[in-house]
């Protein structure tokens, strides 16, 4: 099933929304549509401790999940420090904050512009 630009991007946007609804940290969303055909955006979120990062990760899925959007892959969920949602046309990443200093994915994906997150 191929799904619409526009509506991967409503997706991608709703998963950031969802993040900071749930009080994430520095939630940020990369359009990495123009430097990877990997996939289409990274949202990148920090919780403030593993309970926080599962339970916002938690929160993200079952709310994506009542709007039809069901996630692919989880990774990390038990751990609570990097858990990785792989929705194929968007992966969300919520990370203990001593982690995401580690792997900079932002620094890692610099060339990808950053879109407007709201709440």
């Amino acid at each position: 099933m191929v799904t619409a630009p526009t509506e991967v991007l409503k997706s991608a946007r709703r998963a950031a929304e969802l993040l900071v609804d749930h009080k994430a940290n520095d939630v940020v969303l990369l359009d990495l549509r123009p430097v990877t055909d990997m996939t289409d955006f990274f949202i990148v979120a920090s919780g403030t401790s593993d309970t926080h990062v599962r339970a916002t990760a938690g929160h993200v899925m079952e709310a994506l999940k009542k709007e039809g959007v069901t996630v692919n892959s989880v990774e990390g969920l038990e751990g609570g420090r990097w858990v990785l949602l792989d929705y194929v046309d968007f992966v969300v990443h919520v990370f203990h904050p001593s982690l995401r200093s580690f792997y900079q994915l932002e620094r890692l994906w610099g060339d990808a512009p950053a879109l407007q997150v709201t709440a």
